[in-house]
């Protein structure tokens, strides 16, 4: 009778030996790998839970590593949602500053619509971070002070619109203020409904503001009774 072979190469007749453990070796990260891979985890967290809901031991046990390690590289969770908030406002910055490139007006309008709209479509957990309130936003920005720095690159442009037309050029911050928040707030109550598409909504957005802008009064007048 032939013993059937062991899985080990013994036989069954034979006292298997147990097979020696193989340690699985530990990838040591560099400093920078380190810092980014808290970063990832900070900023899913934030989008998650908020600022208040996240803590440095959660943060700390889904990287792998002990709290010193995040106070090593941020001093806190402050310090972390810091540095994940400035990283979001300046992409969004960027997309929407360079998505307004040239062409007429109107097309401008459409071109600040979709930059919005592509950054809450593809950075979903960045929008929801800076959309939030949290205790640090004061020193590290906020939304409205987001939204005011695009602002300000669209008052340029309509700053010469305004020129052109004969219109009070001082006017134009605050129809950009205008625009701009109507497209944010927007995205805002898009960003969970998601309904209708992000092109249809970028074309009713600059619906209501080409045809505001292009019927503008120079002078506008108001018809109720107050007056102040």
């Amino acid at each position: 009778m032939i013993d059937d072979v062991a899985t080990d190469g013994s036989t069954s007749g034979e006292k298997s030996m147990p097979a020696p453990t193989r340690r699985a070796r530990r990838v040591r990260m560099t400093g920078k790998e380190r810092r980014e891979q808290l970063l990832d985890i900070g900023r899913a967290l934030f989008a998650d839970k908020g600022f208040e809901g996240t803590s440095v031991e959660e943060i700390a046990a889904r990287a792998g590593v002990s709290k010193p390690v995040v106070y090593e590289h941020f001093g806190g969770k402050e310090g972390l949602y810091a540095v994940v908030v400035d990283r979001e406002m300046r992409q969004l910055l960027d997309l929407v500053t360079g998505a307004l490139t040239a062409g007429h007006p109107r097309e401008l309008l459409e071109q600040a619509a979709f930059a919005l709209l592509d950054y809450i479509e593809t950075y979903t957990d960045g929008f929801r971070i800076l959309v939030r309130d949290s205790p640090v936003a004061q020193s590290t920005g906020t939304f409205a002070s987001l939204i005011s720095d695009i602002a300000t690159q669209v008052e340029d442009i309509l700053g010469l619109e305004f020129k052109a037309r004969g219109f009070d050029a001082k006017l134009a911050p605050l129809y950009a203020q205008a625009l701009v928040g109507m497209v944010a707030l927007t995205g805002q109550w898009w960003l969970d409904v998601r309904k209708p598409k992000k092109a249809e909504v970028a074309a009713h957005l600059v619906n209501l503001a080409w045809h505001g802008l292009e019927n503008l009064e120079s002078k506008p007048r108001l018809i109720g009774h107050r007056k102040s």
